[in-house]
């Protein structure tokens, strides 16, 4: 009978990780191995401060998961302590994240991963990490839409100034 529960909870587990990896707009597999408990907790928090959840995942049901999700060739990156940062909404933010953090901790090494849908390299990754998040892209539209705004305030405020001082000096 345990026999039984435990292919059923490895079965589940394929399922959901599986289901992560199809729903995800990036994942991105790391190596672990060497980072202290103080790093890893550093890690987690900025991920998840971030909305982007890190699982460690045995290498097997990754290689079940990629088989059912149908990102085959990311079975290469299942070598050694494997984990992988899952975000459903930004997929810059994992990659810029882990980037960052791999540039000041060489313990973390980014493997690969998939990035909305594709396959992602080492050198893709690291080419997304390199974009704007989505806060900034949205700071930036915000200023450059916010301009305009403010330059037809100021013309307007120019227009009502000088008929305010042509009126008051025709009074005169």
């Amino acid at each position: 009978m345990p026999r039984k529960n435990v292919i059923d909870a490895k079965a589940k587990k394929v399922d959901e990780v599986a289901d992560q990896l199809q729903k995800a707009v990036s994942a991105i597999v790391v190596d672990y191995r060497g980072l202290s408990v103080a790093q890893d907790t550093d890690l987690r928090k900025q991920l998840r401060d971030n909305d982007v959840s890190m699982s460690v995942i045995k290498n097997k049901i990754l290689e079940r998961a990629a088989d059912k999700a149908d990102v085959k060739d990311l079975k290469d990156t299942f070598v050694g302590p494997t984990a992988v940062a899952f975000s459903d909404e930004d997929p810059v933010a994992p990659a810029k994240i882990l980037k960052n953090f791999a540039d000041d901790n060489p313990e973390l090494e980014i493997k690969g991963g998939i990035i909305e849908g594709k396959i992602a390299s080492l050198d893709e990754i690291n080419e997304f990490a390199a974009l704007p998040s989505r806060e900034e892209l949205l700071s930036t539209l915000a200023n450059i839409l916010k301009d305009p705004i403010r330059k037809v305030a100021y013309a307007v405020n120019a227009v009502v100034d000088k008929d305010d001082n042509g009126d008051d000096s025709d009074a005169a």
